[in-house]
């Protein structure tokens, strides 16, 4: 029976089990696009790195969306954060909120770390969770204060660096694909690159203290989502 190809791909010269696998290697991994072709190459598919990013800029998108509107509901606690970036030679902050389950809710990027730039933070995410928090958890930074007594203030609020220890980790996988990519080049594109890099890592996300049969499950059942997300078809 001939596969019918999904409406996405079409005047794709490749098909989507092809173009699916390069987007997920470029953001599931910290491999630059050079990279990326060069795996390919290895598997017989010719392609240069100029069509890597350029899937990767027209699907990525599309593919975390769907990934978010999957996920189970996000925890009743978030810890923030922000982390110095440097985007063409100036400071900028990216703003990151996690639950307690180290699910990646949302990042921002942003050139200011003070009290407006917390609000925008806190806004997008009540806009996209649809939900309130039960507890929010951030460093001593006094800006998250300031925006969560006008946005959330019946918010139980915890202030101390030693409890935000799972949005501070959060920023490592940021960090080795900023040296992998030679730090980003504008602040949209840290902002498309991220937003799509961190729902991919939530999809496959092996949490803590899982058996190896529990995670072996787990990781079968982010493929087979990943494969729907994409349109791609899996193996018999």
């Amino acid at each position: 029976m001939k596969k019918t190809r999904h409406p996405r791909y079409a005047r794709h010269r490749y098909p989507a089990e092809v173009i699916s696998h390069a987007v997920w290697l470029y953001f599931r991994f910290p491999l630059s696009l050079r990279m990326v072709e060069e795996m390919l190459a290895a598997r017989g598919i010719l392609v240069s790195h100029e069509t890597v990013r350029q899937w990767a800029m027209k699907f990525g998108q599309s593919f975390a969306i769907q990934i978010r509107r999957r996920l189970p509901a996000p925890g009743d606690k978030w810890h923030l954060d922000e982390v110095v970036i440097s985007i063409a030679g100036k400071k900028h902050w990216l703003w990151r909120a996690v639950d307690q389950h180290g699910i990646v809710l949302d990042i921002l990027v942003q050139s200011r770390r003070n009290a407006k730039a917390a609000k925008r933070l806190l806004r997008k995410l009540l806009k996209k969770q649809g939900i309130t928090p039960r507890v929010l958890v951030t460093d001593k930074l006094v800006s998250y204060a300031a925006a969560k007594r006008e946005i959330m203030p019946s918010v139980e609020h915890r202030q101390h660096r030693g409890l935000n220890n799972r949005a501070e980790n959060s920023h490592q996988p940021t960090r080795r694909r900023e040296r992998i990519m030679k730090r980003f080049k504008s602040a949209g594109q840290a902002q498309r690159f991220l937003s799509v890099h961190d729902q991919v890592t939530n999809l496959f996300r092996r949490p803590a203290k899982t058996g190896a049969a529990d995670h072996r499950d787990a990781r079968a059942r982010a493929f087979q989502a990943w494969a729907e997300v994409t349109g791609a078809v899996t193996a018999a």
